[in-house]
């Protein structure tokens, strides 16, 4: 596809992937959604939205589920200059099945689509222009972590493409993995049946392999809350980082 100029930050709709149960983390979080788990003495969702707002975003869906009332309750309808609005799912749909359901709450033709239960240290304005550089339909961001055997690991050409994804490969040791960040055209979701439990992960970007999905390689710690003791890597990493600063206008 030919390249586009991309928007600013500010006319890019954000979802947030934060509908999970966090089953692993039960010993520690049982009572809260993964998101609301505590990190740095805040919500962990709260560090996101801290680093979407210092780089100009502003209108951003929260795509619950498991408990949701607590996460609407905790953030309301806006996080400093953030505009928040819920996609609550009634019944387990996926992850690509919440972001399909949010689709009537979607302003522009591209999505940034984030897992809420990760975070990586990345500035997003260099993935932005490089998706619309590359007339991209589907761009994910990667890096680069020392051991791949929890999250399974990303196979990509020189020129960026992904080849293949591996699941959880059964063995250790450094690679390339999925960060949990992804800019997707609003029609991969709209031909999708209404009610479908699919995830993006597993289901959805395979199948789009052919539409040439792009990696964007990032060097930025990457952080997951996905077990207690990540959880507890997580609390010692933000907070030892400074508070977020706004970034150039973009």
């Amino acid at each position: 596809m030919p390249s586009r100029p991309p928007p600013p930050n500010s006319d890019i709709t954000v979802a947030i992937l934060a509908g999970g149960m966090g089953t692993r983390l039960r010993p520690v979080v049982s009572d809260r959604p993964k998101v609301l788990a505590t990190v740095g003495n805040r919500p962990f969702l709260a560090w996101w939205l801290d680093a979407l707002e210092a780089q100009g975003f502003r209108d951003v869906i929260l795509c619950t589920g498991y408990r949701a009332a607590q996460v609407e309750e905790a953030f309301g309808n806006s996080f400093g200059k953030l505009s928040l609005r819920y996609s609550v799912e009634d019944e387990p749909l996926g992850t690509g099945g919440a972001v399909h359901k949010a689709l009537p709450l979607v302003r522009y033709s591209t999505l940034l689509v984030l897992n809420g239960d990760s975070f990586c240290r990345q500035e997003l304005r260099p993935f932005i222009v490089q998706h619309f550089e590359r007339g991209s339909r589907a761009s994910l961001v990667v890096t680069s972590v020392p051991d791949i055997g929890r999250f399974g690991s990303v196979q990509f050409s020189a020129q960026g493409k992904v080849q293949r994804f591996q699941e959880k490969p059964g063995h250790s040791g450094p690679g390339w993995i999925n960060a949990g960040i992804y800019l997707l055209s609003r029609d991969l979701f709209s031909v999708l049946p209404a009610h479908l439990n699919i995830s993006l992960e597993r289901d959805l970007l395979p199948r789009w392999l052919y539409q040439d999905i792009q990696t964007f390689t990032s060097s930025g710690r990457f952080i997951d809350i996905g077990t207690p003791e990540s959880l507890s890597v997580a609390t010692e990493f933000f907070l030892g980082q400074p508070q977020p600063q706004p970034l150039a206008a973009a």
